[in-house]
C-alpha cells in the first residue's frame, strides 16, 4: 500500500472516551476514511467482515470478549491489519513488540498516534505476503497465558493488581464487592455483574444474588430445602444456590 492510498479504518474500544480520541485523530490524518465502529468483541467480529478494514484499532481489554479473542474468531472470517490498544503495559506488550505489532498504550497523544498510523501503512505489504497470519498465530500462543482479566485493588494507599481468573470466591453488598483470594479479601466499589462479564464462565459460577465462586474452589455441594443447595467452598465458607440460578453449569448436579 503506498503512503497516498486510502486507508480503511474500523476503531473498537469500550470506553466511549477512549474511542471519542481515536476518531479524533483519525480525523486528522490524510487519506484515511473509518468505515465502522464498535464498543465490544462481539460487534467487532459481525461489522468487520462487513466493512472489509484495512486496518482495525482494537482495545485489549474489553468486557465480555478481550481483544485477542476477537482477532482469533477474525481470523476464520476476515483479518485486517490490526494495532492493539490497551491502558495495561503489563499485558503482552514485549509480545507485540517481539512479533511487530503495533500498540498504543493509554494515553497516547497524536504524535504517537500517527507514528503508529504511518507504521501500520508500511506493514501492508508484508500482509499481503501472507505474513499476518503467521505472526499473529504465534503472538497468541505467546499472549493467552499472559492476558487474564485484572482488577486494580487499593489497599493501605498502594495499587495491586488482581488476576480475576484467581479469585476464590466474590460476594456484593449494595455497592461493593468483596474479593477472596486465598486468606486476602479485598473490597472495590463495584457490582457482581461487572465482575461476573470478566471472568471465565467456564471456571466460574454465579450461585445467588450477591455470590459468585470459582468452581474449582466448591468442596462439596448439599442439597437443601426447595430444591435449592449448599454450596460449601475449601475455606469451610457455606453459600446458597438459589433456585434462580441452578440452570447455570447444571452438569454439577448431576454428580449428586
Amino acid at each position: 500500500m503506498s503512503p497516498t492510498s486510502t486507508l480503511r479504518v474500523f476503531v473498537t474500544d469500550d470506553e466511549a472516551p477512549a474511542r471519542r480520541k481515536l476518531l479524533r485523530f483519525l480525523s486528522q490524518e490524510t487519506n484515511v476514511v473509518l468505515v465502522g465502529e464498535a464498543t465490544n468483541g462481539r460487534d467487532t467480529i459481525a461489522l468487520v467482515p462487513e466493512t472489509k478494514p484495512d486496518l482495525l484499532f482494537l482495545d485489549i481489554q474489553m468486557l465480555g470478549m478481550n481483544g485477542f479473542e476477537v482477532v482469533e474468531a477474525l481470523e476464520k472470517i476476515f483479518l485486517p491489519r490490526i494495532v492493539f490498544v490497551t491502558a495495561h503495559d503489563e499485558c503482552a506488550i514485549r509480545a507485540l513488540e517481539i512479533h511487530a505489532f503495533g500498540y498504543l498504550l493509554k494515553p497516547f497523544d497524536q504524535a504517537r498516534f500517527s507514528k503508529v498510523l504511518a507504521d501500520a501503512r508500511r506493514q501492508m505489504e508484508k500482509d499481503r505476503r501472507g505474513e499476518l497470519k503467521v505472526s499473529l498465530r504465534e503472538l497468541l500462543k505467546e499472549v493467552r497465558p499472559l492476558c487474564q482479566p485484572r482488577l486494580l485493588v487499593e489497599e493501605n494507599g498502594r495499587g495491586t493488581l488482581i488476576a480475576l481468573n484467581q479469585i476464590d470466591w466474590a460476594e456484593a453488598d449494595r455497592n461493593y464487592i468483596t474479593l477472596h483470594i486465598g486468606a486476602q479479601a479485598y473490597t472495590v466499589r463495584g457490582t457482581i455483574e461487572r465482575i461476573e462479564e470478566k471472568v471465565d464462565s467456564e471456571r466460574f459460577l454465579r450461585i445467588n444474588r450477591s455470590s459468585l465462586v470459582r468452581i474449582d474452589f466448591i468442596r462439596e455441594l448439599q442439597k437443601w430445602t426447595h430444591g435449592e443447595y449448599q454450596v460449601l467452598l475449601q475455606s469451610g465458607q457455606a453459600l446458597m444456590w438459589t433456585r434462580r440460578y441452578l440452570d447455570r453449569h447444571s452438569e454439577l448436579l448431576c454428580k449428586l
